[in-house]
């Protein structure tokens, strides 16, 4: 009669310390994992769209050097056990072509997020299509202001300071070393221009009007900007601001050489770029020439002693051998892929486009190759990563910095 007892007694005391130990461990051990389109145990599917190919082509590199760090990132085992499928295509930079691309990418490759597609009027032309459908337009790769706008598009975040900022950087800088400055603006027409030129005229305030003497445009398909740097020569222009993308950025700083016009050159972000601007536009020709960044290079004297810099120059050449380390557009690539990852990191095991959006709004996170004293820092109701800068000179070499990064 004892043994049955005993037995029932034995159940009960393993059934108990099966509960207890199931007390003990961490509600973690036992979440569901929760997946949206484009994930698996083993995958995350990601969608990309740049130009390589057409007037913006120059930008190429950045998608180039994003697919080197998820090269590399994957290398070591991915985002918790699971690599990154980096899906990138080429829109030409063409609207209509990036709507075209980024159904397929969301339609028919079912990626779980668009990411870091480059242009203004590129991302533009898709950002009502991927909120109406809840798909993360994450990190796009453009200033424009617009990206930041959490009630209009809860779906879309920037990553970049934005173009307005920059404006007003190059404003407040012209106002305090050249208070009577005759300026001349040079800007592509569409959205990307008619951002940086917004807040260029912000920051002049008043003076706006009776400062900028000569405003010439251009179109993304137009050959060269002859007619349009003579104009800013002859209208008497000393300081000249180059809102412009890389083809025309070039064009502009020989012709001006070509002139014999020597204002002061403000050069916009987007096409400081020493491999793809500066050296076609000759460097001698580009001695003076400011700009602005938030972006470490490894020829930058403060890259010395950097512990991101010899991992950057071991994916580079690695995973994008033709690639210039010191090209600006790569450390974009390397940076916003690396913040990419981090979202997804956050993530854990719940890879949704709700979690993706939570996760992405809550970032507090140094990027590798950012400037010292620079981070990524998001919220709820802050869609703005990066909010500083610092004004740089190129005196035929490189970049030398011009102070300590600041708000715009």
């Amino acid at each position: 009669m004892n043994a049955p007892i005993d037995t029932r007694r034995r159940r009960t005391l393993q059934i108990g310390a099966g509960l207890a130990l199931a007390s003990s461990l961490p509600l973690t051990a036992f979440a569901q994992k929760k997946y949206d389109s484009g994930v698996t145990d083993t995958e995350i599917k990601i969608g990309n769209l740049n130009p390589y190919s057409g007037p913006a082509s120059a930008y190429g590199v950045c998608g180039k050097s994003m697919a080197a760090y998820f090269g590399a990132l994957n290398a070591k085992g991915g985002v918790n056990g699971r690599k990154i499928n980096f899906l990138t295509l080429d829109d030409a930079y063409n609207p209509a072509k990036s709507v075209e691309q980024t159904r397929k990418l969301v339609e028919q490759d079912e990626v779980l997020l668009m990411f870091a597609s480059l242009g203004t009027s590129q991302n533009i032309a898709v950002q009502r299509y991927l909120n109406a459908k809840k798909v993360p337009q994450l990190f796009v790769n453009t200033g424009a202001t617009r990206f930041g706008d959490p009630k209009a598009f809860p779906w879309t975040m920037g990553w970049q300071p934005t173009y307005q900022a920059e404006g007003r950087l190059y404003a407040k800088h012209i106002l305090q070393t050249q208070p009577n400055a005759k300026i001349g603006v040079l800007m592509q027409n569409d959205d990307f221009g008619k951002d940086y030129f917004k807040g260029l005229n912000d920051g002049l305030g008043d003076k706006a009007k009776a400062m900028i003497v000569q405003h010439q445009t251009y179109e993304v398909s137009d050959p060269t900007i002859d007619s349009q740097m003579v104009s800013l020569k002859s209208a008497g222009c000393d300081v000249f601001v180059s809102i412009t993308t890389p083809k025309f950025a070039a064009q502009a700083i020989r012709k001006a050489a070509e002139l014999g016009w020597k204002p002061t050159q403000y050069l916009v972000s987007v096409s400081q770029s020493m491999n793809s601007v500066l050296k076609p536009a000759g460097f001698e020709n580009a001695v003076g020439v400011i700009s602005s960044t938030y972006l470490l290079t490894p020829s930058d004297p403060m890259a010395a002693g950097s512990k991101d810099v010899p991992e950057y120059l071991e994916g580079m050449k690695k995973y994008f051998p033709d690639g210039n380390p010191d090209d600006s557009l790569n450390a974009i690539g390397w940076g916003v892929a690396a913040t990419m990852a981090q979202v997804l990191r956050q993530c854990g095991d719940e890879l949704t486009r709700d979690n993706v959006m939570k996760q992405a709004a809550n970032l507090d996170f140094k990027a590798p190759m950012l400037y010292p004293g620079i981070e990524v820092k998001t919220g709820a109701d802050d869609f703005y990563p990066i909010d500083k800068k610092i004004l740089q000179r190129f005196n035929g070499k490189g970049y030398e910095a011009m102070g300590a990064p600041m708000a715009g």
